[in-house]
């Protein structure tokens, strides 16, 4: 019988990436409503590190299975790393992502480029059967754009820009945003490691 991984989400967008970045691993990969698993878990890490084991450990208490959480989040330098770890809930959870990137864009309204420098962070955690706990990070460099841009992300995609392909990540095919981006580095990390236990 294929070993099961639960991924203590919710998000179907999230979903969608975890599936297509861990695709081909010989496990059967569930979000906690599929698992049957319904928890609300308080993120009250200071880290994204953290917050990623907080979630994992609570879903493996209610599981026997590999359980795997992701906390993920904006830094914008200019703005002290805000949202970081409060990415999800910045101006309440209920708040669109479409409110949440314009405030954020009015705010670093006038600031050059250069001083726009940003980052997408991803933590992700395992949590096995047996105990053994691992944590990986990914990380993508970017900047803020001046406006949002692109119908294929979610969240703050619209307004992260990388150089490297002078869009915001939104513009990005799926394939190229999986390639490079922060969740798609840290599963990549931890797909190594699953992969030496399934």
């Amino acid at each position: 019988m294929k070993r099961k991984i639960i991924f203590a989400t919710g998000n179907r967008n999230k979903m969608r990436e975890i599936r297509e970045i861990l695709g081909g691993l010989d496990a059967e990969i569930l979000s906690m409503n599929e698992a049957g698993i319904h928890l609300d878990i308080e993120e009250n890490g200071t880290t994204f590190e953290e917050n990623a084991l907080i979630k994992a450990r609570a879903a493996a208490k209610a599981a026997n299975e590999i359980v795997l959480a992701d906390d993920s989040g904006l830094e914008i330098d200019y703005l002290n790393k805000e949202p970081g770890v409060y990415s999800a809930r910045y101006m309440g959870e209920d708040t669109s992502y479409e409110i949440k990137n314009q405030v954020l864009l009015e705010r670093l309204s006038g600031v050059p480029k250069e001083q726009r420098t940003a980052r997408f962070v991803c933590a992700v955690a395992a949590v096995f059967p047996e105990g053994e706990e691992i944590v990986k990070r990914g990380v993508i460099e970017g900047y803020i754009g001046e406006k949002p841009e692109g119908e294929n992300g979610f969240g703050y995609d619209p307004i992260f820009y990388v150089e490297k392909y002078h869009c915001s990540t939104a513009a990005l095919s799926r394939e190229e945003k999986n390639a490079i981006s922060h969740r798609g580095n840290a599963l990549q990390a931890i797909r190594g490691e699953l992969e030496k236990r399934i």
